[in-house]
């Protein structure tokens, strides 16, 4: 006969989210995109970025 394995603890960090924070984090992301795309529509933005990256080579 075996014996039962000892209860294991739970491990740090794996609370899972409560409603507010799966918001929070939804807005940020939101907030993250919309940004992202507004610099991503001004042209001079995309050129500065194409000439930081070509500049790396």
């Amino acid at each position: 006969m075996q014996q039962p394995a000892p209860p294991t603890a739970p491990t740090a960090g794996a609370a899972p989210l409560r409603g507010w924070q799966r918001a929070a984090i939804w807005l940020l992301v939101a907030v993250l995109l919309a940004l992202v795309f507004m610099l991503y529509a001004q042209p001079e933005f995309m050129v500065q970025m194409a000439d930081h990256v070509w500049a790396c080579f």
